[in-house]
């Protein structure tokens, strides 16, 4: 039997490092991995035999068998499901093929509770090495006939080669226990380990130790079958860690059973935590599609609405077809209904979350907000219900406000609900844009998730109220209250139609001619000299960022270059450009303005040296 021994993938030696050089309290868990990962074998080859009923006729029971050896101090766990040839096993073993996790390894270091970090890939094997020194895995594909061998001491390297005794089909995994982990050569210890964990597992569990006849140690019933009134907070918990192959207390839990036209149970849980590939492109929803309690896929894209990816559990309907096909389930109307009626019931139940325990909700929103505010756009039914639903962060509330909130708190004459967006909430609460709006005392929120640009254009408005961009066109400020007694103050202070600012207006929008697409006096500044502003129609300076990010926009609007009157800097050039009219200094001064404008939009300026040596000579004219 010729064998080869290989390299763990870089991020696996790193996993394994901190699995083997932490301290953990429950290092039990690594059963419960072992067997939910047998588990889901059975589910995968009971689904493979609708199609292909030759792969279990000879072995059609599915069955979990721990077998414990006291003198040699192993314990094997083994199961007749789908089995894994030599790609499997590498594949499997020795990579972590879970897209983003390069990126995230690498925020990662030894003092991390390793458990939970297994917890984030799935790959819960590697918790083997919490308890043994060796681990050696035999297994073979169903309807293959060779069987593979897979052995390591977690220690960097593998070895890999063609078995002998082997089971017919399935994986027998056998760990080589330290001597500081006896307790896990203890029978009874094993027992409660498997009730504890376990017990909720449809398939057979049983223990056979050394001669003796194999006990069975789990009831081996679908949980989401059993009335709920038979079923333990510690059950559904234990289950919530199998199905979502997760270590944290569910955050909320959704258990019913939805009848009439269609029937189907539900058995849902919300993590307490944001998984870690949420945004990334390969994301997929974690509910696992069950039909009369065989297992078909735990990869239907129609079955939950991807702004609900974060739902960990299973739904069972018995609708269905056992032997649909994945290219079937793509198109099928059930399975519409089925995902219309659970998003309805999850939003239902969010709802009343909300307004039980508000400071819990908070909690949920920071961490998948974000995701559900995706729902806005993709999803009509829901989109009232959500929107609703939905908090943000203001220049005035503290914590965070519901959209109803804001609209009690508007001031008289304001018709509009101002935003205000980019990628930070406290880097965008100092923007020159908000000075006119925090003079008024106008609440302003505050968007800083990319998913706030939008779901923004598909919504019109909020009780009759339109949104409106404190970047993009005029801030219609003049028409909220206390807006007669600060015009008067203004023109007292500035002059308004001062003739020097119309000819300063009027020389800088000259000066930057192709640069901008047009200079005004401002009525949103009331510190900042200058800012830029959208104009009204055109794409927002946020939104646009955005799309050239990610390489959707090649070219730039023009903006607009708003200049506050009140400022000392502005009322110094126009009393110049009144006296001096225009000169070469004045055109310096007008490419300084736009300079600094950009510089406060957080935009890169298109001409540093350009930038430097106007910034210089108006210094050293200012010294001299």
């Amino acid at each position: 039997m010729s064998e080869e021994k290989l390299s763990f993938q870089a991020e696996v030696s790193r996993l394994l490092d901190i699995v083997a050089h932490s301290l953990y309290s429950n290092k039990e868990i690594f059963l419960r991995e072992l067997i939910s990962n047998a588990s889901d074998a059975c589910d995968r080859l009971r689904y493979a035999a609708l199609t292909q009923p030759e792969l279990t006729a000879d072995d059609p029971d599915f069955k979990i068998d721990l077998t414990l050896d006291t003198d040699a101090k192993t314990l094997t766990i083994a199961d007749n499901g789908i089995g894994m040839n030599r790609e499997d096993l590498v594949e499997n073993l020795g990579t972590i093929a879970r897209s983003g996790t390069a990126a995230f390894m690498d925020q990662l270091d030894s003092k991390q509770d390793g458990t939970n970090l297994i917890g984030q890939f799935g790959v819960g094997f590697y918790s083997s090495y919490m308890v043994a020194d060796k681990v050696s895995v035999i297994s073979r594909r169903a309807g293959e006939d060779q069987a593979w061998s897979w052995v390591s001491d977690g220690r960097g390297e593998f070895t890999i080669g063609e078995a002998e005794d082997a089971p017919k089909r399935g994986t027998r995994i056998t760990l080589h226990l330290r001597e500081d982990q006896a307790e896990f050569a203890d029978p009874m210890r094993l027992r409660t380990i498997v009730k504890t964990y376990s017990d909720h597992i449809p398939i057979p569990i049983s223990l056979r130790e050394g001669d003796k006849e194999p006990e069975s140690l789990n009831t081996a019933s679908a949980i989401w079958t059993r009335p709920k009134s038979e079923i333990t907070d510690a059950q559904y918990t234990e289950f919530y860690h199998h199905v979502a192959h997760a270590f944290d207390e569910p955050w909320e839990r959704m258990h019913f059973k939805a009848e009439g036209m269609i029937e189907y149970t539900g058995l849902l849980f919300i993590p307490a935590s944001k998984p870690f590939d949420l945004f990334h492109p390969d994301r997929k929803h974690g509910v696992k599609l069950y039909v009369r309690r065989v297992f078909i896929t735990d990869d239907c894209a129609e079955l939950i609405p991807p702004y609900l990816r974060f739902l960990r559990g299973v739904i069972d309907t018995e609708d269905l077809p056992l032997n649909i096909s994945r290219e079937m389930l793509q198109h099928n109307p059930l399975l519409t209904k089925i995902r219309n009626g659970v998003a309805k019931r999850v939003v239902s139940e969010l709802t009343k979350k909300a307004e039980k325990d508000p400071e819990a909700f908070e909690k949920f929103w920071n961490d998948f907000g974000a995701v559900l505010k995706e729902g806005i756009y993709e999803d009509d039914g829901q989109r009232a219900a959500l929107l609703k639903l939905a908090r943000f962060r203001s220049t005035t509330a503290e914590g965070m406000t519901t959209l109803a909130d804001y609209v009690s708190r508007m001031k008289e004459g304001q018709d509009a609900i101002y935003y205000i967006s980019g990628a930070d909430g406290e880097n965008i609460k100092r923007s020159p844009q908000l000075e006119g709006f925090a003079a008024k005392g106008v609440e302003v929120l505050l968007f800083s998730d990319p998913v706030d640009e939008f779901w923004i254009t598909s919504i019109p408005d909020f009780e009759g109220k339109a949104f409106k961009s404190v970047t993009r066109g005029g801030a219609d400020l003049g028409k909220i209250g206390g807006a007669e007694k600060d015009e008067k103050e203004g023109e007292e202070e500035t002059g308004s139609g001062d003739t020097n600012v119309d000819s300063l207006i009027a020389f800088v929008k000259l000066t930057l001619k192709e640069q901008v697409k047009d200079v005004r006096a401002s009525e949103r500044l009331t510190e900042s000299a200058v800012c830029l502003v959208a104009d009204e129609g055109d794409i927002d300076i946020n939104l646009e960022r955005i799309l050239k990010q990610h390489n959707q926009l090649d070219s730039s609007a023009q903006r607009v270059l708003e200049i506050n009157p009140k400022h000392s800097l502005v009322k110094a050039l126009a009393k110049r450009i009144g006296q001096e009219g225009a000169g070469d200094e004045l055109q310096d001064a007008a490419g300084l303005l736009l300079d600094q404008a950009r510089i406060l939009e957080g935009e890169t300026l298109p001409d540093p040296v350009a930038f430097a040596r106007r910034l210089s000579g108006l210094v050293e004219k200012g010294l001299a």
